[in-house]
């Protein structure tokens, strides 16, 4: 913590709450050039200012003063999105604010303790596979001791290898998921709360994509994150006796989507990639998704239970229940009040497989 203001985390907390440089300006009477020279570093606020900014933005004055050096928007890494539509420049830089908020917390609950994932992260690099995303994520599923057939539970083996998944409200911004591996912190995957369990494991694996092929932002980079996702989670070989030698149709999609935990659709996608869906066949069958609209959303009778990630909230229950830190303390070493930490993030799990540095 310095004595000079970090004007970065003034636009943090002011983006984080969706308030743009005016409306501060106005809250506080001054001049909107006075808040903008602040949070660029050109001058210094007085102490009263800034005590009234804290008040408004609802931080502790102490976050403003941390020397977290963060890297603007897109943050500290390239974010890897996966966008639908164009969305209001303030609702993304709130979701990218929420983003560096949440990696400043993770950089401190680290601190006190000794991080061992149980699992690499491979990096391959898809050109020497000649474009091959089906050999990557085989290759990954070896590297993980990843069993034959259906994941279980893909969140679980990602935490394993150390990437921290977060489950974040990214509804309003019309976003799926995004990646940053910040500086001298593990990956990070953001992904939206509010997605079906399918969906969100297909973003996840997309994520995964990301992180184990594009060390930089790439023009096939999407595509190749899809390839990928859809051959981690169904692979070729494992697939085969449930897609070849019968008519795959909406019924044999629908009895298939609960064994792979993946949607009607994605099968659907992986059946016409393969070979077994010719291209007439699965015109016919996305006309019959469009018809009975599950296009957006499938039956709910196959609905399945989203997977939740526990790095975090295990990362809480350490500091609070094996290094005794009271709500107020973990306020106080956050930076961020106790009624937002407790909105924010779940704190009660069973005790984790990290352990206090001694």
């Amino acid at each position: 913590m310095t004595d000079v203001l970090n004007g970065e985390l003034l636009r943090v907390a002011r983006q984080y709450r969706g308030i743009d440089g005016k409306d501060l300006a106005d809250a506080l009477s001054v001049d909107p050039a006075t808040i903008s020279r602040a949070e660029n570093g050109v001058s210094q606020p007085a102490d009263a200012m800034i005590a009234r900014a804290a008040e408004k933005l609802g931080f502790p004055r102490e976050f403003f003063f941390l020397n977290d050096r963060l890297q603007g928007l897109p943050l500290s890494a390239h974010p890897m999105w996966r966008r639908r539509k164009s969305v209001a420049q303030r609702t993304m830089d709130q979701v990218l604010a929420d983003f560096n908020i949440r990696i400043l917390h993770l950089r401190r609950l680290l601190g006190s303790l000794e991080f061992e994932p149980k699992l690499p992260i491979p990096r391959y690099e898809i050109d020497d596979y000649d474009g091959d995303a089906e050999k990557v994520a085989e290759l990954v599923r070896r590297s993980w001791n990843i069993p034959r057939g259906p994941i279980a539970n893909l969140t679980e083996i990602v935490e394993t290898a150390g990437i921290f998944v977060f489950h974040v409200d990214l509804e309003e911004a019309d976003i799926d998921g995004a990646t940053i591996w910040p500086p001298g912190l593990p990956p990070c995957v953001f992904l939206n709360k509010s997605l079906s369990a399918d969906r969100m494991r297909f973003t996840l694996a997309h994520e995964i994509g990301h992180i184990i092929l594009h060390r930089f932002p790439a023009e096939d980079m999407e595509t190749e994150a899809n390839r990928f996702a859809g051959a981690l989670l169904v692979p070729k070989a494992d697939v085969h006796n449930d897609f070849a030698g019968q008519r795959i149709d909406l019924r044999t999609l629908a009895r298939l989507k609960p064994e792979w935990r993946v949607a009607m659709q994605s099968l659907l996608y992986r059946a016409s990639e393969l070979g077994y869906v010719d291209k007439a066949r699965a015109q016919y069958l996305w006309k019959q998704f469009n018809i009975n609209r599950w296009k957006l959303r499938e039956p709910p009778e196959l609905d399945f239970e989203q997977e939740r990630p526990i790095l975090v909230p295990r990362l809480f229950d350490l500091h609070i229940n094996d290094l005794g830190y009271t709500l107020d303390e973990m306020q106080n070493v956050l930076c961020m009040f106790a009624q937002d930490l407790t909105k924010i993030y779940e704190l009660n799990l069973p005790k984790p497989g990290l352990r206090v540095v001694s």
